[in-house]
């Protein structure tokens, strides 16, 4: 599907068209082509069209810097990432995040965009489009705003997890979660984080780049300079995060560590504490005639009590020292 916004008599309107149907015309008017699933007849319509280079799948995917970003005399192509979730509340947000490429190509002033998944970010971009024409005059204005309002659903999502950070931090002393609960809800985090981080390394490398272009007005690199400052903390805040998950393992580790010793020390003190009675049995269980002791008329007496006394011995000696 292809939305086309074209500017017309001081308004942006937006328009859907299909290879089937009329060919784009008027291509100066055109502000922003933005396609959604395209397919492979749409792909090569606006190739030929527009007279551009469209990376395919592989392309976009590929990790090298010159995939990610190039500019020649007319054309700048970005792949980036966008990060996705399936899911909306709670832990899920964690378990269902993607990032999945994004391609923009600027052409003539004129913006190209090219997704295969629905993003928050361009609905609200083509609501604010529509609404406020005067603050959109070229393909360039779209893009910044497009990685304006990227950045504020990333720094968002970033605030959500610091907030569910500290909580599972709380939780680790507190026992609120089983140990696997909380050791899967860490790893999420974690996860999160790194995606996070990756997106944010991508979209940073591609504003750098668009600073040092020649392309675009003055108001456009003052954006993306308020946007790059906005990046480097939110980088930096990724990091925080990073190192107080790192923190929390560690403290995890360190509690399963003294649960692991609570459990040593009991076992230790229950077999501490049997021995003399069972060393007395063993003596008593023999079977040699003369053993004095075996004519004793209170003999079986003397050494239960003996048994039990010996077991109460070290265990009021272990509790007297705060082993128990």
């Amino acid at each position: 599907m292809m939305n086309v916004f074209v500017r017309r008599e001081g308004l942006v309107l937006r328009e859907t068209f299909s290879v089937a149907s009329a060919p784009i015309q008027q291509t100066e008017t055109v502000l922003w082509i933005d396609l959604l699933n395209p397919s492979v007849a749409e792909i090569a319509y606006i190739s030929q069209h527009f007279t551009l280079d469209i990376p395919n799948k592989e392309e976009r995917e590929e990790i090298e810097e010159s995939s990610r970003y190039w500019e020649d005399s007319e054309n700048i192509t970005i792949n980036t990432y966008f990060l996705m979730a399936h899911s909306k509340d709670g832990w899920d947000i964690y378990r269902t995040l993607q990032n999945e490429t994004v391609t923009f190509l600027c052409h003539k002033n004129i913006l190209f965009t090219i997704r295969y998944k629905e993003f928050r970010t361009f609905d609200e971009i083509q609501n604010r489009v529509l609404a406020s024409p005067k603050k959109f005059l070229d393909g360039f204005d779209v893009l910044g705003k497009i990685f304006e309002y990227r950045i504020e659903l990333d720094a968002d999502l970033l605030e959500k997890a610091a907030k569910d950070m500290r909580d599972l931090r709380s939780g680790v002393f507190g026992q609120r979660y089983q140990y696997e609960e909380l050791l899967a809800r860490l790893a999420e985090l974690q996860e999160f984080h790194l995606r996070l981080r990756d997106s944010l390394f991508d979209k940073r490398r591609a504003i750098m780049s668009l600073l040092k272009s020649p392309k675009g007005d003055a108001d456009l690199k003052k954006d993306l300079t308020i946007v790059s400052k906005d990046l480097n903390s939110l980088v930096e805040f990724t990091n925080v995060n990073m190192n107080g998950l790192d923190n929390i393992q560690n403290l995890f580790s360190s509690q399963i560590t003294i649960e692991q010793n609570k459990i040593i020390k009991f076992f230790t003190v229950v077999t501490v504490a049997f021995m003399p009675p069972t060393l007395v049995g063993t003596i008593y269980g023999m079977n040699f005639e003369n053993m004095p002791e075996l004519k004793w008329e209170y003999g079986y007496w003397i050494a239960l009590v003996t048994m039990l006394i010996s077991i109460a011995a070290p265990l009021l000696y272990f509790k007297a020292k705060k082993w128990l």
